[in-house]
């Protein structure tokens, strides 16, 4: 990490002798991935001094850390002192997880816990994932039933953030897209590799419903909640945060297809369940009222307006954007 005159990753200036922090502290842990950059933004706009940490993407401006190193993580805590810490890190595929059960529960377990035995104050993200998807919607304080070793490791470690951090905040999320920087990062993106096979048949799931969550609306929560949790210490627990667009994968598809005025012919509705290595839910609807009652909440991005906008740079014109609207 370059240690220049502004200090790491704009961490604060000196003048004179004194060092002038500017605003409160963040750190935002997977901050190379699809919600961590969002979530980096988020309070990088908002005025807070932003350290993140990556580790196998880890780039400029980003402090390369182990988090399943628990030696790493105290001393990168106890050098940069954050006010809050925003834990976005996690292997979020179920399909991996089962299959790489140890290190996913190394890091979304065990790195969660020292975190939070460290933290003056941690917002974990947590899943939809930890409910079995039998009797939604689903509020924070209904029993989770996770089907799937993902579930189950994201429910250990949102008890490992409530048990070794007091003031702690959980949110659970939905399936996340936002601005990608593959179409691949997202499950809901990456249908825009099945959209554009345009003559080859293909199949989609149109059995579990989802609530396809835009990650910058998410980012918006955490800043709001990190902020108000910092000055009211009944903000505190589990969250619910999700889109209001209860789709399958085939109707994202479909909707992709209209927005960007391509056929849709060729996707073909599959109502059985797919055949995958992880159970899912069939429909784990998140009842997002607590934080709609705090006044902590955002207003989902609809869900065909985000799609356009993270979508569009991927298309073959990328002037796509002035020909439709202009």
């Amino acid at each position: 990490m370059d240690n220049g005159p502004d200090g790491p990753a704009g961490f604060g200036f000196y003048w004179g002798e004194d060092m002038v922090v500017l605003g409160p502290r963040v750190l935002v842990t997977g901050a190379t991935g699809l919600l961590g950059r969002a979530v980096y933004r988020e309070f990088q706009n908002s005025g807070w001094v932003v350290i993140g940490t990556g580790y196998r993407r880890a780039r400029p401006c980003l402090l390369r850390c182990d988090l399943t190193d628990e030696d790493a993580v105290r001393g990168l805590l106890h050098e940069y002192k954050p006010d809050v810490i925003v834990h976005c890190a996690a292997e979020r595929r179920p399909d991996v997880v089962e299959r790489h059960t140890e290190a996913a529960v190394n890091l979304n377990v065990h790195a969660t816990s020292t975190l939070a035995k460290e933290a003056a104050l941690l917002l974990y993200i947590s899943t939809d994932y930890v409910f079995d998807g039998r009797n939604p919607p689903y509020g924070e304080d209904d029993s989770p039933n996770p089907l799937n070793v993902y579930g189950r490791s994201k429910l250990e470690g949102e008890r490992e953030t409530l048990r070794h951090c007091p003031g702690a905040v959980v949110l659970r999320v939905p399936v996340l897209f936002g601005e990608v920087e593959s179409v691949t990062e997202s499950a809901v993106t990456s249908l825009w590799l099945k959209v554009q096979e345009g003559t080859e048949t293909c199949t989609l799931d149109h059995c579990q419903q989802r609530f396809p969550t835009d990650a910058r609306d998410v980012a918006a929560v955490c800043r709001k909640l990190s902020e108000k949790a910092r000055q009211d210490p009944s903000i505190r627990g589990i969250f619910h945060f999700s889109g209001k667009e209860q789709m399958t994968k085939y109707e994202m598809a479909i909707a992709i297809a209209q927005a960007f005025s391509l056929p849709s012919n060729h996707l073909i509705p599959l109502t059985e369940q797919p055949a995958a290595s992880a159970l899912r839910p069939v429909n784990s609807q998140l009842n997002c009222s607590r934080l709609e009652l705090l006044n902590l909440s955002v207003e989902p991005r609809p869900f065909t307006a985000a799609i356009t906008d993270c979508l569009w740079p991927f298309t073959p014109d990328k002037r796509w954007r002035q020909t439709v609207f202009h």
